[in-house]
């Protein structure tokens, strides 16, 4: 079998190029974990102009009730929450760039207290899909179910 030095020159090329890829994923990966955060800290303080900051207009976001939000009324829903989160983490996030799209998976444990005083434990698997807008990372969906 010949090789020609064209053949290797490629060989070489696809080489670095796959080893180039993920530090780029690696980058992609930390910014869209600084959004997941800054979205956890919003949730948690109740703070509807971050959300509304990272989410695309077309959001689609599912409780673990079923209910269904499209961006205008999870923000009205913050805004109007008789509700405040006495503790909210993600637990052990998943982050998973695949070409513009990212898949964040984790586990959500909280505990939110009512205006009359009840207290209800969440723990939830919660599913993220963000997409890469121009340099911005935005939520497009989010699906939650009880563990």
């Amino acid at each position: 079998m010949t090789i020609a030095r064209r053949d290797l020159a490629l060989s070489a090329l696809a080489l670095s190029l796959l080893t180039a890829v993920p530090a780029f994923a690696g980058a992609e990966e930390d910014t869209i974990a600084k959004n997941l955060e800054a979205f956890r800290a919003a949730q948690a303080s109740g703070n509807p102009e971050v959300i509304a900051s990272l989410c695309m207009d077309e959001l689609s976001y599912s409780h673990s009730s079923a209910k269904i939000d499209t961006k205008a009324s999870l923000l009205d829903g913050i805004a109007k929450a008789n509700y405040k989160w006495t503790s909210l983490a993600y637990k052990d996030p998943t982050i998973r760039v695949v070409g513009p799209d990212a898949i964040v998976r984790f586990t959500f444990v909280g505990e939110q207290e009512f205006t009359d005083g009840k207290k209800t434990p969440q723990n939830l698997h919660i599913l993220m899909n963000w997409v890469k807008q121009g340099s911005d990372w935005k939520l497009l969906s989010r699906a939650a179910t009880k563990l």
